[in-house]
């Protein structure tokens, strides 16, 4: 009876939601930024830098999961809240 009950949770419940080693959302962005630039204007210096840009933003995109899986939502609400919780110390603190 003095045994604790264990119940386990579900990985997919609390997993980061990365897509190609980096976070979805800008991961999408890029790749659609990337194809736009290539199919829009159809040569090879932009064909070249496409391919260039995908795969250095990818790195980046990538390195910031592994530091942190939810870094863009992260400084997206920070940026959102920055009116509500200005950098001040309050009126009444004294010390």
């Amino acid at each position: 009876m003095s045994e604790l009950r264990h119940t386990g949770i579900n990985r997919s419940l609390h997993r980061p939601n990365l897509m190609a080693g980096g976070e979805r959302i800008p991961v999408l962005l890029v790749g659609l930024i990337t194809f736009a630039l290539i199919a829009a204007i159809k040569t090879l210096p932009s064909i070249v830098i496409g391919i260039i840009l995908w795969f250095v933003s990818m790195y980046f995109l990538r390195r910031m999961a592994k530091f942190d899986p939810y870094a863009s939502e992260i400084y997206r609400r920070q940026l959102k809240q920055q009116k509500i919780y200005q950098p001040k110390s309050r009126p009444f603190r004294t010390e």
